[in-house]
């Protein structure tokens, strides 16, 4: 039986071991310089096919992207020479047709890698599944073979059977017995069931069942002979598992692979992801770690029916082996200059987390990754996608192509919006659903497919309703009734009203869940674990009689946490904690700096509402938010008169951490207000509908304390990473 290494909800955190952070700058730079003495030979292969006209089939949008991402990352992190890239997509000279897929694979990694080298073969692009012509055994597990679907794709009847020309998983497997090295990462961002549209995605599939064609048959017995083998060892091989190295998958066999919209650009969901959090991480995570850290966030951009999964070859260890098979070579990074205009720049800003994407629109501040003191800064003018424009700001020292950056301040703009796609399903009512929406205050109505959306308005329809019943969901919205779901059309509990009711009454009943959303969406604005200076940590524990268990940990991985730390909990599911309702949880905030913080611990909620967990004595002053130099304080703790029990609807919620080294006095009196106006001391306070203020004077009191450049746009309110930390820990209430 194949060994699959399915997420494992393994959280890491990488510490410095106290050194300052340009002591970590110099030593990560000297690191490098000594790796590039003597490494082996790199080659990369990046395959991205939007463009399926030729083949009549519906095309994708973010696949170019995807190999953009890998691209910018493997030569800026892992060293790779730029010519030993090679790029096939729709804008290339080899074309991503079958025969130019064949020829890239020959040509660049069979015929030129040798043992010790290393190999990536990225593929984004449509997938699908052809019966299985080598299943002597009829395994019903082995009944159907996932398939590549190159840009020329050509269906045939052959002998009265429909056949493709695709290319199949059996031909991947002999490829990788052919590249002459053990070292091989292939990452696959295409999914085999489904297709089409689902919510504001495109599914990377096709309908599959067909059989593959006389042509790719042929080319698997060349191919066997070539390699001296005899068919019914490479079906025993195949059936152990893959060939060498690392198979990274973006979904699970019977998943979805998003074609995701993000500001400005489209991308697959799990490729900027992965790509983004390999910018950021600091030192070398196993490929089993990364895996598993990476599905969390790609569940939130897609949906709960998209979990990677990766693969390794029976009895290598490559789990536990560095992603690439190799260590990264240089210091973890937000951004890269890759162009210089005088005191003009051209950045990519790969390593940003797309949930905080808006921040970095205009006036957020980067400092040079240089031994040079102090080191140059680069602040952004503009963002188009993940290429902003910026200038150089005070020294300039160590600005030029190739630099990496460092976030040191992110910036939101004020009024900032929530954006509502308008599902089809709302059919004729859609012209009034555009109206009601835009009437609401900081609410915009689009369609779907043409930029990111943060939640789509529509009605229950058949098909969903049948979904979340198999789901297990205690409360079914009855078909027909509105309410809202998210990009992949997961349904947000507490939004749907009865059978019957307009878009304009639901519209109006929803403005104070529009409102919880919006303050969602904002205060997520602030996550910075992988980038701010601060040394914090955030625990959530579950407590079952005497026992506590953690259920996931979130670190500061550039503050200093005091070394690597990897926790691994067994009460997971697709690499989020799953925690029943009725148990009883404790969050630990560790305070690891030598100065006290200030710290507001906020829980949104499965439907979207916010809840303060921390501070809880409304009643004392800016102190009672203070968790001073090396405390670890419990939240609740034991002689607290509340506690934090899990309780219904089920779906996904969040608890967010916040700490600051400056005190959030406009925020807590605001808190206090509340708590007065309900007459509540102690405990839990739930925002309602004071949500959004309550969020913009958490932003304003971050806003306070900063030291930027002259040039910065006073309107911009802006958090910096020496300033503050925020993260987070995602779980599912089931």
């Amino acid at each position: 039986m194949k060994r699959r290494y399915f997420l494992q909800g393994a959280g890491a955190a990488l510490g410095v071991l106290g050194w300052s952070q340009l002591e970590v700058q110099r030593q990560g730079l000297r690191y490098a310089q000594v790796l590039a003495q003597d490494t082996p030979r790199k080659l990369a292969l990046l395959i991205g096919i939007n463009d399926y006209f030729q083949a009549k089939i519906s095309p994708l949008r973010g696949c170019i992207t995807d190999v953009e991402l890998q691209r910018e990352l493997l030569i800026h992190r892992f060293g790779f020479n730029p010519q030993d890239i090679l790029m096939v997509t729709d804008n290339t000279p080899i074309k991503p047709t079958r025969a130019g897929l064949i020829e890239a694979v020959e040509s660049h990694l069979i015929a030129q890698a040798k043992p010790g080298d290393v190999v990536v073969l990225h593929f984004s692009g449509h997938g699908a599944q052809v019966v299985n012509p080598y299943n002597p055994l009829g395994n019903p597990r082995e009944r159907l073979n996932s398939t590549f679907v190159p840009s020329d794709r050509q269906t045939l009847i052959e002998e009265g059977q429909r056949t493709v020309s695709d290319i199949m998983g059996a031909s991947l497997f002999l490829w990788m017995s052919a590249i002459n090295t053990e070292n091989i990462t292939v990452v696959l961002d295409s999914c085999h069931s489904g297709g089409g549209k689902r919510g504001n995605l495109t599914i990377r599939a096709i309908p599959g069942g067909d059989y593959p064609n006389a042509e790719e048959r042929d080319y698997h017995q060349q191919w066997i002979s070539q390699l001296g083998v005899s068919q019914q060892q490479f079906v025993e091989d195949r059936q152990k598992g893959v060939a060498k190295g690392v198979v990274i998958a973006s979904a699970a066999a019977t998943q979805l692979a998003a074609d995701a919209a993000f500001e400005g650009f489209f991308a697959g969901a799990f490729t900027y992801v992965l790509t983004q959090y390999l910018w950021q991480q600091t030192g070398s995570h196993t490929v089993k770690t990364v895996v598993g850290n990476v599905s969390r966030s790609t569940m939130r951009i897609s949906s709960t029916r998209q979990v990677p999964e990766m693969e390794v070859k029976p009895g290598s260890g490559n789990e536990s082996q560095p992603t690439y098979f190799l260590p990264v070579q240089s210091p973890p990074a937000e951004a890269v200059i890759t162009a210089v205009n005088g005191d003009r720049l051209q950045v990519w800003l790969g390593g940003i987390d797309p949930q905080s994407l808006t921040a970095f629109n205009r006036n957020a501040v980067f400092a040079v990754v240089t031994e040079a003191e102090p080191p140059g800064l680069v602040q952004i003018e503009s963002r188009q996608g993940l290429l902003a424009q910026g200038k150089a700001v005070a020294s300039s020292a160590g600005v030029k192509p190739g630099a990496l950056l460092q976030e040191q301040a992110r910036a939101i703009p004020d009024n900032l919006t929530l954006r509502i796609g308008l599902d089809e399903s709302l059919g004729g009512e859609l012209e009034a659903a555009n109206r009601a929406v835009a009437a609401l205050e900081r609410m915009e109505a689009l369609p779907l497919g043409e930029t990111e959306v943060h939640y789509i308005l529509g009605r229950m329809t058949e098909a969903l309703h049948q979904e979340v019943r198999e789901s297990g969901m205690a409360e079914v919205p009855a078909v027909g009734s509105l309410g809202l779901y998210d990009a992949g059309l997961d349904l947000i509990p507490g939004s749907f009203g009865e059978v019957g009711e307009s878009v304009v009454q639901g519209c109006d009943r929803l403005k104070s869940k529009f409102r919880a959303l919006l303050a969602a969406r904002l205060v997520k604005l602030t996550l910075n674990a992988e980038s701010s200076r601060l040394n914090v940590s955030l625990g959530l524990k579950m407590l079952q009689g005497s026992q506590a268990q953690f259920a996931a940990s979130a670190f500061t991985t550039r503050g200093g946490s005091g070394g690597t730390t990897e926790v691994v909990t067994t009460n997971l599911g697709g690499g989020i904690p799953r925690i029943p309702v009725g148990v009883e949880v404790q969050c630990e905030v560790r305070n690891g700096e030598s100065r006290d913080l200030y710290v507001t611990l906020l829980v949104i909620t499965t439907t979207g509402e916010l809840v303060v967990v921390f501070p809880n004595s409304w009643t004392a002053g800016v102190d009672a938010a203070l968790v001073k130099a090396g405390e670890t304080r419990l939240i609740p703790e034991s002689g607290d008169p509340f506690k934090l029990t899990i309780s219904p609807p089920l779906g996904t919620a969040e608890i967010l951490a916040i700490a600051s080294l400056s005190p959030l006095r406009t925020s807590l009196q605001q808190l206090q207000q509340i708590a007065a106006a309900r007459g509540t001391r102690d405990g839990v306070l739930g925002l309602a509908e004071e949500s959004v203020s309550a969020v913009e004077n958490l932003w304003g009191d971050l806003n306070q304390s900063r030291s930027i450049p002259a040039s910065f746009d006073p309107r911009s309110r802006v958090a910096q990473t020496e300033e503050m930390a925020a993260l987070s820990i995602t779980f599912q209430v089931v």
